[in-house]
């Protein structure tokens, strides 16, 4: 009998503040910044279609910088690795390493429309820094790693977070999209079911029983995000998936991540969110240690995963990363693979298709 999983609601009409200081916003609800929409190299986009309407069930993923981007979709939105620190800032990566970041987030926190979930790779101030800790609600719901929500409730803090779901690798949880009546006369709800998938931080040998021991550099989740529907008929154990993206976070490319195409049985990831920047510590200056993907792992785990699509992010924001965008490019191109990979500056968003309303 399979395991029963979790079920996490989304309610974008019943939203949990993001911020402990509410921002106010009187007269409109706060947009995103979009620069650019940039859609499939080689399908028409939502606005090419001769019927451009919520029908045509669009998804879009924003990119912020860093690992910080916000899946929408639905009216539901998840943030991913909140990182809003700015050019100039440092963040603290383990025993006597530091961080100087390079680049600005696209939009600040408090500038941020209403979200509904934080989905957290690993606890690391790259991913999760001090101004975000510092400043989100302790009620906001986080999904991350048993480690991540052990440091995040931990009463030794003195404002534990309240709200944090912890998911293990393959561990699974459903979150049904609250939808308003009249736009569900179909009969199909949608909903996210979210999948905790391998990664690394620390090669494997005597580094990582080092590491296990120091706790320097702290465990991470890939994630696998299947958006899809399920009927009045059907339980929400079962996601008719429409569409599949899958989030590397910071690993390096190694074997268990070779379970992940096995675990799909054959099914396709339609989009690949893949973290690069060949993150080195203690730094760049000092390269001893890579806990990142640089090019050319992020081209291999293209042709491991052989997903429709990927875009890179987390590859030029603190200067631990010496392995940046042009690095992946050049293997890209090497590959052959110009057309499976689609490139977004901070600001931009990428708009997708979801099959099955």
């Amino acid at each position: 009998m399979s395991k029963m999983m979790p079920t996490l609601e989304l309610n974008p009409h019943k939203r949990i503040p993001l911020l402990k200081i509410k921002t106010h916003h009187p007269d409109h609800e706060p947009q995103l910044p979009i620069s650019d929409t940039k859609s499939h190299p080689t399908r028409p986009s939502a606005s090419d279609l001769p019927d451009p309407s919520p029908s045509n069930n669009t998804g879009t993923i924003y990119f912020i910088g860093t690992a910080t981007t916000i899946l929408s979709w639905h009216g539901a939105r998840i943030l991913t690795d909140p990182n809003f620190l700015h050019a100039g800032d440092h963040v603290h990566l383990g025993p006597g390493v530091t961080s100087e970041r390079l680049t600005d987030p696209a939009v600040d926190i408090n500038a941020l429309p209403p979200l509904d979930y934080i989905l957290l790779s690993h606890y690391h101030e790259d991913h999760f820094d001090r101004l975000v800790e510092d400043s989100l609600s302790r009620q906001f719901p986080i999904i991350s790693t048993p480690h991540a929500k052990s440091c995040l409730t931990s009463p030794s803090k003195p404002e534990p977070f309240q709200n944090v779901t912890a998911l293990d690798f393959f561990d699974s949880l459903i979150m049904p999209i609250v939808q308003p009546t009249s736009t569900n006369s179909n009969g199909k709800t949608p909903q996210i079911k979210v999948t905790a998938m391998p990664g690394k931080h620390v090669p494997p040998g005597p580094l990582a029983v080092a590491n296990d021991l120091l706790g320097a550099v702290p465990p991470t989740n890939g994630w696998l995000l299947e958006l899809g529907y399920t009927t009045s008929s059907e339980t929400a154990q079962n996601t008719q998936v429409g569409y599949r993206i899958y989030i590397s976070g910071d690993t390096l490319l190694i074997d268990e991540l070779k379970q992940i195409p096995q675990w799909l049985h054959g099914e396709k990831i339609d989009l690949m969110l893949v973290h690069l920047g060949g993150t080195t510590i203690p730094g760049a200056k000092m390269p001893l240690l890579m806990v990142t993907m640089d090019g050319v792992q992020g081209v291999k785990l293209m042709k491991m995963m052989k997903p429709d699509i990927t875009i890179p992010i987390h590859y030029d924001d603190y200067d631990v990363m010496v392995s940046g965008l042009d690095d992946f490019k050049k293997e890209v191109n090497g590959a052959g693979l110009q057309d499976k990979v689609v490139y977004l500056d901070r600001g931009e968003e990428y708009q997708f298709q979801v099959r099955g309303l």
